[in-house]
C-alpha cells in the first residue's frame, strides 16, 4: 500500500487546488471507492476513457454523475442492450418533410461526460461505434463529420458477474480504453457511512438540495492538463517507464517463466497512457515530479487490458494482475 502524505494547500497552484476541491466534493457523496475516484479524475486531468468492472450497486453510475456535478460539462448516460443500433450513440438524419432537407440530429455521444453502461451487452458494430468515436473524437454521418466536445470523456462499465448474452470487448478495442479499474466491495465502516448518506438523502427527497460547491470551469481543466503535461520526469524514470512496457515485449529477458506466461504485450498506446497517467496523479497529489511509485500504483490500471496471456498461464492460474505484479519486482527501479 502506498502512503500519500497531505500536501499543505498553501503549496499548491490555483488549479490543483481546485483539483483537490473536486476530488473532497465527490469523495463526499461516494463513499468508499476512493481508487475510483481517484482514478476518474486521473482519466480527466490526462485526457482519457476509463473501463470501470465491478459488481452492480457499487456507486459507478453515481461516481461519474456526480464528478459532471463538479464540473461546468453535461452528463449522458447509455445503458447498452442487445438491440441498440450505432446510430442511437452517434445520432441520425431527420427528414424535413417541410423543406425536402435532412436534418442532423445529434446523438448521446455528444456530451462532455459518458456513461457506457455495461458496454459488453451490444453487439460489436455498436462498440465499435462508441470507440471510433473515443479514438477520433469526431463522428461522421454520410460526408459531414462533426467535431465532440474538447472535453469528452467516456467510461464504460462491466459486470463480472454476469456473462451470459454478452459481447466480449476484443483487445484491440480495449486498448483505446486508458484505463481498466476493477473495483470491490466497501469497508464496513463505509457500508455504515452509504447507509446513513442514503437515509439522509431519502429524508431530503423533495427538497432543494444546497451546496456550496461551485463546479470548476472547463478552463480549470484545459489549465489543469498543461500543468500535468509540464511536470517533470526525470529520464532515468522515463528510462523505468519504458522498460516496463518494453519488457511485455521481450519477456524472455526476464525469465522462461514469464516469457511462458505472455503471448502479447503491451502497445505505444500504454507507454503513453502510464506517462501521462504517472505524471495526473503526481499532479493530482500536489507533487511537482513523478516518482516511482505513481508509475508502479497506475502500472495495473494501464496494462491490465494490454496483456494477452498464454494458454500456460491460464492453465497455472496466472492473472494478468499477477503477471504485472511480476513484472514491477523484475523490471528494476533507477
Amino acid at each position: 500500500m502506498i502512503v500519500e502524505h497531505e500536501i499543505p494547500t498553501s503549496s499548491l497552484s490555483p488549479a490543483q487546488q481546485d483539483l483537490r476541491r473536486l476530488r473532497q466534493f465527490v469523495a463526499g457523496q461516494v463513499l468508499g471507492q476512493d481508487l475510483l475516484i481517484e482514478r476518474m479524475l486521473i482519466a480527466l486531468l490526462a485526457d482519457g476513457h476509463i473501463l470501470v468492472e465491478g459488481a452492480p450497486g457499487l456507486a459507478k453510475t453515481r461516481a461519474i454523475n456526480v464528478l459532471s456535478q463538479g464540473i461546468e460539462g453535461d452528463f449522458h448516460r447509455i445503458q447498452f442492450t442487445p438491440d441498440l443500433l450505432p446510430a442511437d450513440l452517434t445520432g441520425t438524419e431527420i427528414y424535413r418533410p417541410q423543406d425536402g432537407s435532412f436534418h442532423f440530429q445529434m446523438g448521446p455521444l455528444f456530451h462532455n461526460l459518458v456513461l457506457a453502461d455495461e458496454i459488453n451487452r451490444s453487439p460489436a458494430k455498436v462498440q465499435s461505434a462508441l470507440l471510433e468515436a473515443m479514438a477520433e473524437r469526431q463522428i461522421t454521418v454520410g460526408r459531414v463529420t462533426y467535431g465532440l466536445p474538447e472535453l469528452f470523456m467516456v467510461m464504460a462499465t462491466q459486470n463480472p458477474i454476469e456473462q451470459e448474452g454478452t459481447y466480449p470487448l476484443p483487445e484491440a478495442q480495449l486498448d483505446r480504453f486508458m484505463l481498466y479499474i476493477r473495483i470491490g466491495y466497501p469497508e464496513t465502516r463505509h457500508e455504515r457511512e452509504i447507509l446513513h448518506l442514503v437515509r439522509n438523502e431519502a429524508r431530503r427527497k423533495g427538497e432543494t438540495a444546497a451546496t456550496e460547491f461551485q463546479p470548476l470551469s472547463q478552463a480549470v481543466l484545459f489549465a489543469a492538463r498543461r500543468e500535468v503535461l509540464d511536470l517533470y520526469l526525470a529520464e532515468s524514470l522515463e528510462e523505468y517507464l519504458l522498460q516496463l512496457v518494453l519488457a511485455t515485449r521481450d519477456p524472455g529477458a526476464y525469465g522462461a517463466e514469464f516469457a511462458r506466461w505472455l503471448q502479447y504485450g503491451a502497445s505505444p498506446r500504454a507507454t503513453i497512457a502510464l506517462d501521462r497517467c504517472a505524471r495526473a496523479r503526481a499532479w493530482l497529489n500536489g507533487r511537482d515530479f513523478v516518482s516511482p511509485e505513481d508509475i508502479q500504483s497506475i502500472a495495473p490500471d494501464v496494462l491490465r487490458h494490454r496483456l494477452i496471456l498464454s494458454y500456460e498461464a491460464e492453465a497455472d492460474g496466472v492473472t494478468p494482475d499477477r503477471l504485472i505484479g511480476e513484472l514491477l519486482r523484475r523490471v528494476a527501479v533507477p
